[in-house]
């Protein structure tokens, strides 16, 4: 089985954390880095993390997320936003593709145009899109926390206007989810069994 193979099939969401063990700023940092490698429409990267980490955040989300004893185990409990108005970050997002040669100018002002036309008077398509890269980035970071041996769980179990009051979060970040980050603990279930491929899959 190939590395990333053994990653996906071993992944759990956990339930219980080695609270003994900790992450550094840096370790945690080098998680984000590679969440947003998780691709996103016309590379918005319209994603953020807010890295809950220390004791008084922790107490603060805690009851936000339904008293859930996770969020206080593990090292780090991300509120992943993905982020409203793509039409207006989309030029800086772009910027360094061009810069580097990835795509010219040509494609750099049709994707441009291409966002302002489809995002600007469509609210609902924007937040189609924010819960989408949102969850791509989720899946991304809990990928990586496993290639480092950490577990991980996504709660969609929060209250998500709470949450956004609580760690000031502006109108157009919408908190898709939390990931709880950490060192395994003692008692986790393995992976659950997954259906069979004939059951979820049609060829066309």
């Amino acid at each position: 089985m190939s590395a990333i193979a053994d990653v996906i099939k071993t992944r759990i969401s956990a339930n219980n954390y080695d609270t003994e063990r900790r992450l550094s700023d840096q370790e945690i940092a080098d998680l984000i880095d590679l969440a947003t490698h998780a691709p996103s429409a016309f590379n918005l990267q319209n994603w953020r993390f807010i890295a809950v980490r220390s004791e008084e955040a922790k107490v603060r989300l805690l009851p936000l997320a339904y008293g859930q004893q996770k969020v206080m185990d593990s090292a780090v409990t991300f509120i992943v936003c993905g982020t409203l108005n793509p039409q207006e970050t989309i030029s800086a997002s772009l910027k360094p593709s061009m810069d580097a040669g990835v795509i010219d100018k040509a494609v750099y002002d049709m994707w441009v145009g291409a966002a302002q036309g489809m995002y600007a008077e469509n609210p609902q398509l924007q937040r189609d899109e924010a819960i989408r890269s949102g969850s791509l980035a989720a899946m991304t970071l809990m990928l990586a926390a496993k290639g480092r041996g950490l577990d991980s769980t996504p709660m969609i179990g929060f209250d998500p206007a709470a949450v956004a009051q609580a760690f000031n979060l502006s109108a157009v970040e919408i908190p898709v989810m939390l990931v709880t980050v950490g060192y395994p603990g003692e008692t986790n279930w393995p992976q659950k069994p997954r259906k069979a491929v004939n059951e979820v899959l049609q060829f066309v």
